[in-house]
């Protein structure tokens, strides 16, 4: 059974860190590209980051350059998201995402709502 399960997210406020983590199981993690998208109340939902199979190359959204950081570990089948200097705009459900670059095969995960308020 292919899963994408998210954790790691909660209330923090501004200017604090969160470290979300996405663990996959079911299918060959170290195959697929990984994403970070994140969808506010009201909003289109918002591709936050990207990392390559093997982690050679990442990309992120305007938005979050510079705070931050996403990364994975093969071996443990897990990819992550670093929060950092976090905004009242980052509040958000954060879902991770899974695709297969070869044909377009996606998974995703079920989402995890990340909270940035005093």
């Amino acid at each position: 059974q292919v899963q994408l399960v998210e954790s790691g997210g909660g209330l923090v406020q501004p200017g604090g860190s969160l470290r979300l983590s996405c663990a996959a199981s079911g299918f060959t993690f170290s195959s697929y590209v990984m994403n970070w998208y994140r969808q506010a109340p009201g909003k289109e939902r918002e591709l936050v980051a990207t990392i390559t199979s093997a982690g050679g190359w990442t990309n992120y959204g305007d938005s979050v350059k510079g705070r931050f950081t996403i990364s994975r570990d093969n071996a443990k089948n897990t990819g992550y998201l670093q929060m950092n200097s976090l905004k009242p705009e980052d509040t958000a459900v954060y879902y991770c995402n899974a695709r297969d670059a070869r044909n377009g095969w996606t998974y995703w995960g079920r989402g995890i709502q990340v909270t940035v308020s005093s």
